[in-house]
């Protein structure tokens, strides 16, 4: 089966088409979504030209491809972020399905509506292929009680569903299992803490092929300091910029999202190996970001290391993690306590053990593949119930 899997972003539409067999991508491209306000209202023309990029076909096909040629596919996996506590695993899409994650936009404004109208343009362009919803959150709900309950009034607890969810659960999945191959043990069998850091940051510890601790909270602004996100900061400093009225709910929404993070330290909007650059450079402010970043999430893996009994790996990964050889590498060096070993600051373009064999824990560079575990996912669903691929 040949499955496009479409992972809707902040600022980009990303698809791919995936081999559900030997899961390699023979197809990859991206368009942009324009600004927040326009995104989702031209979402169906967004789809539309990914598609063409891709070079999707179908016997179906609603859109003016030329037939016969480009890539046939049999199945739609769509990432969505948030699935709460009623998704717990892929789903194939219906009315109801599309309306719980249209619902569940409340603790993801920034995903859930723009993947729910990802969805909705996806079954226009291509009416009678199935599709299916996948979660990152589904791969965290073996978390515990003691992991997923915040210390807040019961009431919030039991009322307002007030809980950690946790996020970027296909990458780590993928991770896992990629952790698992390179080191030649089964991942029932393996300890791991999973950085996934990019735009997005976050850190899993996952024991025996489980989730068992997680950064990222009731919405993926929890934890590690981030692209554009503030991570975990003092509660009081909201409570008193809104108390002094410097600012409006709707303004520190925007504050914490998009203007936080290393481009709220840094004072600008680039990535990684930009920011370095200009530390390089003599930025001071660059280079205070980046100090920063590599500090938290040092103390993030720190702190998801002691929910596991050892700690056999430590896997990088997302754009970050998988291309900043300077950051894996400092961070590494503030986890000597943890038996961690120093690794190369050089460049590794494939997924590969980095620190030196026979080290009590591993160090991994693992290319972030959410296609590749949605394309399972679907491939495992449609089978399982022996759906017919085409409705």
């Amino acid at each position: 089966m040949r499955v496009l899997v479409l992972n809707v972003g902040s600022s980009s539409l990303k698809g791919s088409i995936v081999d559900s067999v030997d899961l390699a991508a023979v197809a990859k491209d991206e368009v942009s979504l324009g600004t927040d306000a326009t995104r989702q209202k031209a979402i169906e023309r967004t789809v539309g030209s990914l598609l063409a990029k891709l070079g999707v076909t179908s016997p179906h096909l609603a859109l003016p491809h030329e037939r016969g040629r480009g890539y046939p596919v049999e199945a739609v996996g769509h990432r969505v972020v948030h699935g709460g506590t009623k998704f717990r695993s892929a789903v194939r899409v219906n009315d109801r399905v599309l309306k719980g994650i249209e619902a569940l936009g409340e603790f993801a404004p920034l995903h859930n509506p723009v993947a729910a109208a990802t969805i909705r343009a996806a079954q226009v362009a291509l009416p009678k292929i199935p599709q299916v919803a996948a979660f990152d959150t589904a791969f965290h709900a073996t978390l515990s009680e003691e992991q997923y309950v915040f210390p807040v009034p019961w009431r919030w607890t039991r009322e307002y569903r007030i809980r950690r969810f946790g996020f970027h659960g296909l990458s780590v999945e993928w991770s896992m299992r990629r952790a698992a191959e390179l080191l030649g043990r089964p991942a029932t069998e393996l300890g791991l803490v999973v950085a996934h850091l990019g735009s997005g940051c976050s850190v899993t510890a996952v024991l025996n092929g489980r989730s068992v601790a997680t950064s990222m909270g009731l919405t993926p602004m929890e934890g590690l300091m981030m692209g554009t996100r503030a991570g975990s900061i003092d509660p009081g400093i909201l409570l008193y910029m809104l108390r002094t009225r410097r600012t409006g709910w709707r303004e520190l929404e925007t504050a914490l999202d998009h203007q936080s993070g290393l481009v709220g330290v840094s004072g600008r909007a680039v990535g990684m190996r930009e920011l370095e650059k200009a530390a390089g450079d003599g930025n001071q402010r660059a280079r205070l970001a980046i100090d920063m970043f590599v500090s938290r999430a040092a103390a993030g893996i720190a702190a998801a290391a002691t929910a596991l009994p050892r700690l056999d790996a430590l896997v990088f990964t997302g754009g970050i993690g998988e291309n900043s050889a300077a950051v894996r590498s400092a961070i590494v060096r503030r986890l000597a306590p943890l038996g961690l070993r120093a690794v190369p600051a050089n460049s590794v373009r494939n997924d590969a053990v980095i620190s030196e064999q026979g080290n009590a824990v591993m160090v991994l560079r693992i290319e972030a593949r959410e296609d590749a575990t949605i394309a399972r996912q679907v491939s495992d669903l449609l089978g399982r119930f022996g759906q017919a691929v085409t409705g």
